[in-house]
């Protein structure tokens, strides 16, 4: 099976501005996808070609259809699983490739298979009508004047629920309850996958972990700060909250 090919140079992906241009140039790491697709990685030093532009995951979005646009994100994903696997993390010799996607250690016989860091995003109303409101937080990361719902990290022997109910009293100091299952995106930076839920205020006033976040507040769909860009599942919550109320 055959597929498209994505060339990266670190963190940058090589995206041709006109078409034809070729990009059968020697890489340092090459792997093949389930599928077919084809994610390699040039050195760093690697002069790009003509006709090339090397550009973030970010900034390519708007370059890119969407579903290529998720298909190179994958091929980035594989690539930095891949790069972060060479040795054995329980006796430290060198990896060989085993059964399907894993990797094997011919010493200990260890087996390490593509994984994702999970993480949950929440966004959290209250109210009813016009007076309904959405809690977003800013963190000291976000572009000037960007708000979000909040999201965390799961932790070992969480569920994607416990770690709702824990980030939400971590970093904002209240309590949520109806939680509802949005969707997920997988995160390509590097290797996330996002798992959004929509909650209802319980009980408490919004305390912003400083350790974690600038400011947090609730805002009414009439009085919203600047959200998110369309790349991410936040955005697309909000956006989905709010066509609720059109």
């Amino acid at each position: 099976m055959t597929g498209p090919r994505f060339t990266f140079q670190g963190d940058r992906l090589w995206l041709p501005t006109a078409p034809g241009t070729s990009l059968d140039v020697a890489a340092e790491t090459q792997v093949r996808l389930p599928e077919g697709l084809v994610a390699q990685r040039v050195a760093p030093d690697a002069p790009v070609p003509d006709g090339v532009e090397a550009l973030g995951l970010r900034d390519a979005f708007p370059r890119m259809d969407p579903a290529e646009w998720t298909q190179a994100g994958r091929a980035y994903q594989w690539l930095a699983w891949e790069a972060g696997h060479r040795f054995c993390g329980a006796c430290q010799a060198a990896l060989e490739p085993g059964e399907g996607a894993s990797r094997r250690c011919p010493a200990c016989g260890r087996v390490v298979f593509p994984s994702n860091s999970t993480a949950i995003i929440v966004l959290i109303q209250r109210g009813e009508g016009p007076r309904r409101e959405l809690a977003l937080a800013r963190s000291p990361h976000f572009k000037p004047g960007v708000y979000s719902p909040v999201a965390g990290f799961a932790e070992p022997g969480e569920s994607l629920e416990q770690t709702v109910h824990r980030e939400v009293a971590e970093e904002l100091g209240i309590r949520v309850h109806r939680l509802r299952y949005f969707g997920s995106q997988a995160w390509p930076f590097p290797n996330g996958l996002m798992v959004g839920f929509r909650a209802e205020h319980l009980d408490g006033e919004l305390r912003p972990d400083p350790a974690e976040l600038e400011d947090a507040r609730w805002f009414t769909r009439d009085d919203l700060p600047l959200l998110p860009g369309p790349i991410s599942i936040a955005r697309w919550m909000l956006d989905a909250a709010l066509a609720e109320g059109d």
